[in-house]
């Protein structure tokens, strides 16, 4: 574990896409630093199970991220249960199905956008005025991709959803930073997750050619998410943080020799 003083105490985070990898990661680092979590997720199975391995300090909700009305209820639940949201970490994503514009199913690449883009401006979107009702503000990590700057085959739609949410951290920042309110990206690499199973299984692209080995853990990112709820971080705020460059890694406590 990197970096294993950090104190949440107090803190409650809500993390998208609970269920599993990293928000599932994110959620067991982030109760290991003493903040209470919102775990949110389509499977509510898998939410509640995981709320109830980590104790008195998690609360699983069913939500479907891509649902404005679900999304602003569910945060509002963790508000109600917890009596603050102080970080958002906006990791619900797919990839799949990954096509060839010409090939791509018009329905299925339209609800990549929900998830992908629409899903964190509803997070951040009902986040915000909970935040700013704390004194201390908060934070909101938007978990982020090498995608978003570099088009790959067949990921037309992980591509331009990412580029969207890059943008979307450099609005909250502009409005809300003289309020209190952090924003910043995670972009991790590739991480051993389901996600990267179905790329592999797509064998599109140069991403689908990677060995395993080649992946990061879910457990170093969420490393990198707790250590951006941290004022250590604030130099990156309304950018995208990277574990992919030697300065970032350092900056984390993390870096290992190619």
């Amino acid at each position: 574990m990197l970096n294993p003083d950090i104190d949440l105490t107090g803190k409650t985070a809500v993390i998208t896409g609970a269920s599993r990898g990293i928000g599932a990661a994110a959620a067991r680092r982030l109760v290991h630093a003493g903040a209470n979590v919102g775990l949110l997720a389509r499977s509510e199975d898998s939410v509640k199970a995981l709320a109830q391995e980590l104790g008195d300090k998690a609360l699983g909700i069913g939500c479907d991220v891509s649902v404005w009305e679900r999304v602003n209820e569910a945060i509002g639940q963790c508000h109600e249960h917890f009596g603050s949201v102080d970080i958002l970490v906006n990791n619900a994503g797919v990839i799949d199905p990954v096509a060839r514009l010409e090939e791509a199913d018009p329905e299925s690449w339209s609800q990549v956008v929900d998830i992908n883009l629409k899903g964190p401006f509803y997070g951040i979107r009902a986040a915000l005025p909970l935040m700013k009702s704390n004194n201390g503000g908060g934070v909101i990590i938007n978990i982020s991709s090498g995608a978003a700057t570099n088009a790959l085959e067949g990921w037309s739609h992980y591509c331009a959803t990412k580029a969207g949410l890059y943008l979307l951290t450099q609005s909250v920042h502009k409005e809300c930073a003289d309020q209190g309110v952090r924003c910043v990206g995670l972009s991790p690499g590739t991480v051993a997750t389901d996600m990267q199973k179905v790329i592999k299984e797509s064998n599109v692209n140069p991403v689908s050619q990677l060995d395993w080995s080649a992946h990061i853990t879910a457990e170093i990112v969420a490393d990198a998410i707790a250590w951006l709820c941290t004022d250590a971080s604030a130099s990156y705020d309304g950018t995208d943080f990277t574990l992919k460059t030697e300065k970032d890694r350092r900056a984390l406590g993390w870096y290992k020799e190619s």
